[in-house]
This record gives C-alpha cells, sequence and structure tokens, in this order.
C-alpha cells in the first residue's frame, strides 16, 4: 500500500511516526519550504522534515502543490492513499484525485466545530469543555468532507493551546494508525458533516493578543489560555509590553479595569493548588484577572511573586491596552 504523507508542524510528527512504526510504506512526505526563524533568521527546516529525514523518508518541499512538476510527481509514486496532518496548504481537486482512495486529512477539533486554521484556540475560546480530532475525507473545501472517524478529549482549565495540541497530537496519531487500514479495506462509509453546525477558527494575527481590560476577567482568561504559545496576551506597562502567561480568573472587583490590585487571602485561597500564591491582580469589567505568570518586554518570564520583587509600587498601576 502505498502512502503519501502531507504535514509540516510537531502536531504532525507523532502521525508520521506512527504510520512508519505500523508498516505503511511511505513513498514520500511532502512538508512546507524551510522558512527563516530565529534571531538570525536563518532557514529552518520544519519538524516534519526533520522527523522524515531522521526515519529516512523521500521529503518533498514545493512552493506549491498546484505546480504542475509537483503534480506530475505526486502521481509518478501511484499512491493508494494520501495522509494529510496541518500541511499549510488548501489542495485543489487535481491533488486529491490522484491517490486511488483519496486524501485523508487529520483536523484537530470536533468537525464541523472550529473549521480553519486555529481550532484549538478557537475551542478555548468558545469556553468549549471538550474538543478532538476528526478525521476526514478531503475535498476542495475548507475542512468540509465528510467524517471518517472522530475522538473526544476533554479540555481542562489548566490548557493552553500548546499543551492542548501536544494531546491531540497524539490522539492523532492513534486515530489515524486505526482508521487508515479500515479506510483501505472498505470498512468505513463516510458521513457527511452537517453544515449547519459549522464554526470558523480564522488564522490568529499578533493584534488578536491584545488584552482588553473591560472584557469580564473569565474572558480574558481564556484569551491568555488560548494564545499561549502565539501570540501570546499582552497589555502594556510605561508603554512597553508586559505578556501575561498564566492567569486564573476570580469573582471579587470593584477597581478601575486594568488597575493592578492586590489580592486578599480568601482571593488567594481561590486560586488553583501549585500555583504561586504571590499572585498579583488586575481589574477587569467583570471580577479580578489573577496574574501568575508575566513577562516584561525584553525580560525573562517570571512568577508573580519574582516579578513583584522587582517591581516597586506596582499596586494602584493602571495597565494600558
Amino acid at each position: 500500500m502505498a502512502i503519501v504523507f502531507l504535514g509540516t508542524p510537531s502536531f504532525a510528527v507523532p502521525s508520521l511516526r506512527r504510520l512508519v512504526d505500523d508498516g505503511f510504506d511511505i513513498k514520500a512526505v511532502y512538508t512546507q519550504p524551510d522558512r527563516p526563524a530565529g534571531r538570525g533568521r536563518h532557514p529552518t527546516p520544519p519538524p516534519v522534515k526533520s522527523a522524515a529525514l531522521e526515519i529516512g523518508l523521500p521529503v518533498h518541499q514545493p512552493d506549491s502543490m498546484r505546480d504542475p512538476s509537483t503534480l506530475a510527481e505526486l502521481a509518478s509514486l501511484h499512491p493508494e492513499a494520501a495522509v494529510g496532518v496541518a500541511f499549510g496548504q488548501i489542495l485543489r481537486q487535481e491533488v486529491l484525485e490522484i491517490p486511488s482512495k483519496g486524501v485523508l486529512n487529520v483536523h484537530p477539533s470536533l468537525l464541523p466545530r472550529h473549521r480553519g486554521a486555529s481550532p484549538a484556540p478557537a475551542a478555548i475560546l468558545a469556553g468549549d469543555h471538550e474538543t478532538g480530532v476528526t478525521i476526514i475525507l478531503m475535498d476542495p473545501g475548507m475542512d468540509s468532507g465528510p467524517i471518517l472517524a472522530q475522538r473526544r478529549l476533554p479540555i481542562d482549565d489548566s490548557d493552553t493551546a500548546g499543551t492542548l495540541m501536544e494531546k491531540l497530537s497524539h490522539v492523532a496519531a492513534d486515530l489515524v494508525a486505526e482508521t487508515l487500514p479500515r479506510w483501505l479495506r472498505d470498512e468505513i462509509e463516510p458521513q457527511p458533516q452537517d453544515q449547519s453546525l459549522a464554526t470558523k477558527a480564522p488564522l490568529l494575527k499578533k493584534e488578536h493578543g491584545a488584552i482588553d481590560w473591560s472584557l469580564a476577567a473569565d474572558e480574558i482568561w481564556r484569551r491568555v489560555r488560548a494564545y499561549n504559545p502565539w501570540p501570546g496576551a499582552f497589555t502594556t506597562l510605561d508603554g512597553r509590553l508586559l505578556h501575561i502567561w498564566e492567569a486564573w480568573p476570580l469573582a471579587d472587583g470593584g477597581a478601575a479595569p486594568g488597575t493592578v490590585v492586590a489580592l486578599g487571602a480568601e482571593q488567594q485561597a481561590g486560586l488553583p493548588s501549585a500555583t504561586d500564591q504571590g499572585a498579583f491582580g488586575v481589574a477587569t469589567g467583570e471580577g479580578v484577572l489573577a496574574v501568575l505568570t508575566a513577562q516584561r518586554e525584553g525580560r525573562r518570564r517570571l512568577t508573580a511573586s519574582e516579578f513583584l520583587r522587582g517591581m516597586r509600587e506596582f499596586i494602584g498601576r493602571r495597565l494600558g491596552r
């Protein structure tokens, strides 16, 4: 069974490794071109490329899957199926028709909910109590193909987009390893998605991380988690960025939104166990956001206790947008 794998970020690596471990004949791996990264902006290979080369698989990095030479190259492999995991390009019909059994796409949400580029942040922002992984038979639309398999995963209050995607990457690896052989044996009947239930998870932008302190503490808390690790939830202090990396919502308020406040003993007791009990608070439009980990522009991340030790007369200051 000739299989082609299409994927790019670290989320896709467990699925690739699992298919190799299970003995699938991966004829080629398609991934995005190397991109500049880091302070030196040196070309850096995507995680899937690094994993594929380590395993010993042939790697292709086309600028576009629409290129005629890329299409001819893919067709020459005569794949029975292709597996896409966060590849990063929308595949047109001429690509989807090359594998005789189509392209299976792995998406980290419970489709049709949260179609698009940022499903894990979208699930946290929406206050969802669970998410999951869906495998669809890809069509030319945006995550709109019929469903082949689905598995659920609870969202913990401590989850960020980063930790959630890490968990989902292993759920995805298990599910694709179970689903692909059943699909190749014609044991699965694709189930159309209910289009009326579809929601979108658009690509995140840097400006999404700006904190609006007039919002409720619960909503800001979800944004802190959803935008970790990128773009990060941030405010300003003395005109410079201040990132909030960990926080917890509390009910009591009273001060103007954006005002830094000391937390009373009762509020400290309401924080999660095993967190920094030296947290400070920021008043919001409804409630107080207890800040557990913060980072000033150009500095390292600090616990709230460490942060306060280096900031005299911080309580009572007003944070900006």
